[in-house]
């Protein structure tokens, strides 16, 4: 008897070869659109769904669109917001992944009796023979690898996870797209946030919410008040455009408080630091740290991982002190470790 998938179709070109690919391999596959938001979108609009459709019922697959607009609207939306306010900025890619597609969607797949969960992501699962547990490894393409925004998986999820994609390149998935005759071969992809298509983080932010967050004082690294900003919202770690403050030299965001409203600007040299806490870990690879570990860190998802070694200070907190100083290491972004090709773990940057 076949075992069952579901496959999470986007309407992208991706998840589209996943199934696919889950398709030649024998599995009974049904594929499953998931409707997040009720805005304008890249991830869920009427043309996405239509293309998914198609996909599907090209390959001879049923297909479904499981309405998840609550649940996406409190889990990671507000959760997106409420990270901003505090003064932090958030990856709600990571978020979607943990609360809704590893989570509720695998629930839901289970439930219905099926035994995997499939994803378009460019990354590899295996099991370590000596210890079996399940490990998470980045795609063989490091160009197109998705392993950072992964690192929040569970070994139960890892076990019923599915990335047909990791080892192909982008160029491969499209030309098995192509061979396939799917109507998205050749359709784009966007980098930004699906809910936020034109980038503009602090509007989004106070058209959902109905708020109009305060100005406040702009500060140098004494303290010194230098100019006004417009909502701590609109401002991130390392920005350097749109600050309205005139300077002999180069100025960037070194830091933003909530609790009084400011936002620090310094040189690019106070951008710099060697080491980073951060809590709501998850650890693939190993259950602890038990003990200081050499590894490869990535404090942003295009960032080169870095040098570093890290130790485990609680049940839920790591200390990551790099070999070299690092740029706009940034609160509210993930940490991930690597060994190798292997993710360790990560958490998020406190």
């Amino acid at each position: 008897m076949s075992e069952k998938a579901i496959i999470a179709m986007s309407g992208g070109v991706d998840s589209s070869v996943a199934a696919a690919l889950m398709l030649e391999r024998g599995f009974k596959c049904v594929g499953i659109t998931l409707k997040l938001y009720n805005g304008e979108s890249r991830c869920c609009s009427f043309a996405d769904v239509n293309d998914a459709r198609n996909a599907a019922f090209s390959l001879g697959m049923d297909h479904y669109v499981l309405n998840f607009t609550e649940e996406f609207d409190k889990q990671v939306i507000r959760h997106f917001i409420e990270t901003y306010e505090q003064g932090a900025t958030p990856n709600p890619c990571i978020e979607c992944n943990r609360s809704i597609k590893f989570n509720l969607l695998l629930l839901r797949a289970l439930q219905l009796d099926f035994d995997i969960l499939v994803t378009g992501h460019y990354a590899r699962v295996t099991q370590d023979t000596a210890s079996g547990r399940y490990l998470l490894q980045k795609a063989l393409d490091e160009k197109k690898d998705q392993s950072y925004v992964l690192y929040c998986l569970t070994q139960q999820q890892l076990q019923r996870a599915r990335f047909p994609l990791g080892e192909l390149t982008k160029n491969e998935v499209r030309r098995i797209a192509a061979e396939k005759k799917l109507g998205n071969a050749a359709k784009s992809e966007s980098q930004d946030i699906c809910f936020v298509p034109d980038g503009n983080y602090g509007d989004f932010i106070e058209r959902y919410t109905g708020k109009k967050y305060p100005h406040g004082n702009i500060i140098d690294l004494e303290g010194k008040t230098i100019g006004s900003h417009s909502g701590i919202i609109r401002y991130t770690i390392g920005q350097r455009r749109g600050l309205g403050v005139a300077a002999n030299v180069p100025v960037y965001v070194t830091a933003k408080s909530a609790a009084d409203n400011t936002v620090t600007l310094g040189t690019d040299d106070a951008l710099f630091s060697k080491s980073l806490t951060a809590n709501n870990i998850n650890l693939i690879a190993c259950a602890d740290l038990k003990k200081p570990m050499r590894v490869m860190v990535k404090t942003r998802y295009l960032q080169t991982a870095q040098g570093a070694v890290a130790e485990q200070t609680g049940e839920d907190t790591l200390h990551i002190e790099f070999d070299n100083p690092q740029r706009a290491i940034t609160p509210g972004q993930a940490a991930v470790m690597y060994d190798g090709d292997i993710v360790v773990g990560g958490g998020t940057i406190a």
